[in-house]
């Protein structure tokens, strides 16, 4: 490090620090013998030859989060079983009983490293057709040797728009006037299903308000497609659960029941046999593909796995999960734990609704909770996910550190208002307080001097408001790929 100037030492610290921000972020996994990053299905279909393969050589790579530092070492093939895939999200295992039949219940979501980031600096898709928030979440159980599947895919809008935060509490999503939609469209479903078969899309956005124009814009594209294997269902989920009437779910399970018997679970018996395959998969997605879409595709991995228990011979005909009480503490808690991972990751803090999850029924203090976390989310979203983005960028290869760049990227000058006005607006407010405080005899002074601190700060905190861009912490390093 001796030949580095100065500001690339100080850089250097800051890129330090951007990998251990990363690295010290929950949920990453790694095994030294399972092939995480694929499905048991897809595990199912493999020729000897794929299982001869290094982990590393045969992993997916859409939810290898170190391929980039492992760049050098997979080139070297006498080196592979050094080099081990590592995946971003979530796993529980928990071994259960239910009528004195033991099994293990395995819940694993792997997000994808394609179009990574944080909550409002990564929306919609690439020019790849990668989705942002891209997760795969597998609910898996093994009983006597047989083991049974049921997949599920989450990620942003497929189509290109962005919410740049810009101090407003829910910024204006934009859809891009100038890119070619279909394109990308066409691309993220075409590697869709390849992989995964049919996809029954299920839409949760509002459909009035700032929502409106991408779920219009959504089921356009479907409908422009013209795909028979792709259904999309639109579900208004805010409107149809308010006042917190959570029960008005079971119209969307009911909904698509049908769909989901279509789809089937994918099974294979004690003897190795294959005996049921998956044939597609409910793409879920909110705004984020966190909070709603999380609390829909555990209600849809219930059901299945209410058919796989009956059909391996622990459930008895006519039980239902929701009737055993031990199990169902077990499976809501570990499905609002893998909401917590996947919103944590994304947004910041843990996930909203979570109450539901683990309950089953809709809180006061639930609601309190989702106020906290949303504010946690206002502040993290605003003032420090530009260098959580830029850390994910560092960490995935999306931006490459060049030494002989003369100009140090994290240096952006800031205009005078970004350090000027915050401090005018605080000083204003902090003496509009003393002022009370120290009110003394001559109440007319002290009002007069509230209403002149007041005004202030008010007005500060107005222009700051209209100026909400210039202000907000965002990403500063280069990608090779623009966000928009």
């Amino acid at each position: 490090m001796l030949h580095l100037t100065d500001i690339q030492l100080q850089d250097n610290k800051t890129f330090l620090a951007m990998l251990n921000h990363v690295l010290n972020v929950d949920g990453f996994y790694f095994s030294t013998t399972y092939d995480l990053t694929h499905t048991l299905q897809r595990l199912s279909n493999t020729s000897p030859e794929f299982q001869e393969m290094s982990l590393l050589e045969r992993a997916d790579q859409r939810f290898v989060w170190n391929g980039h530092l492992l760049r050098e070492l997979s080139a070297q093939p006498e080196v592979h079983r050094f080099a081990l895939p590592v995946l971003h999200g979530f796993i529980t295992m928990h071994s259960c009983s239910i009528n004195g039949k033991y099994f293990d219940w395995i819940l694993i979501s792997r997000r994808s490293c394609f179009r990574a980031g944080v909550r409002y600096y990564v929306r919609g898709i690439d020019s790849e057709g990668h989705a942002a928030n891209f997760v795969e979440t597998e609910q898996i159980v093994h009983y006597n040797g047989s083991k049974a599947s049921f997949v599920q895919t989450r990620g942003s809008i497929p189509v290109f728009w962005s919410q740049r935060p810009n101090l407003k509490y829910k910024p204006l999503p934009q859809i891009s006037k100038v890119a070619n939609h279909m394109d990308g469209f066409q691309r993220h479903f075409d590697s869709q299903v390849i992989i995964y078969g049919k996809q029954v899309i299920i839409n949760l956005i509002n459909q009035k308000g700032s929502e409106k124009p991408l779920e219009q814009t959504f089921a356009t594209m479907v409908s422009s497609l013209g795909s028979g294997m792709m259904r999309y269902i639109a579900f208004d989920f805010h409107k149809e659960c308010k006042n917190m009437r959570w029960d008005r779910l079971s119209i969307l399970l009911d909904q698509v029941a049908e769909m989901q018997d279509e789809l089937s679970y994918f099974l294979v018996d004690s003897a190795g046999q294959v005996v049921a395959n998956q044939e597609g998969v409910f793409r879920s997605n909110c705004m984020d593909c966190l909070d709603r879409t999380n609390v829909i595709q555990s209600l849809l991995a219930r059901r299945s796995l209410q058919a796989q228990l009956q059909r391996l011979g622990v459930l008895h005909v006519g039980q239902k999960l929701e009737e055993q009480d031990e199990f169902e503490k077990i499976y809501k808690n570990a499905w609002a734990d893998n909401a917590n991972a996947c919103a944590k990751q994304y947004a910041g803090t843990g996930a909203l609704k979570t109450d539901f999850t683990r309950t089953g029924k809709r809180t006061h203090l639930g609601l309190i909770m989702d106020g906290w976390n949303s504010m946690i989310r206002y502040y993290k979203n605003n003032f420090s996910d530009g260098f959580r983005q830029d850390s994910i960028d560092l960490f995935l290869g999306n931006y490459s550190v060049d030494e002989l760049e003369s100009h140090s990227p994290l240096s952006v000058p800031r205009d005078w208002k970004f350090l000027a006005l915050p401090i005018i607006m605080v000083v204003a407010f902090s003496m509009c307080i003393i002022c009370l405080l120290m009110a003394g005899d001559t109440w007319t002074e002290t009002l007069a001097y509230v209403l002149f601190w007041g005004v202030a700060s008010i007005g500060t905190f107005f222009i700051i408001l209209y100026n909400g861009k210039d202000f907000v912490d965002a990403p500063r390093l280069v990608q090779k790929e623009k966000i928009d």
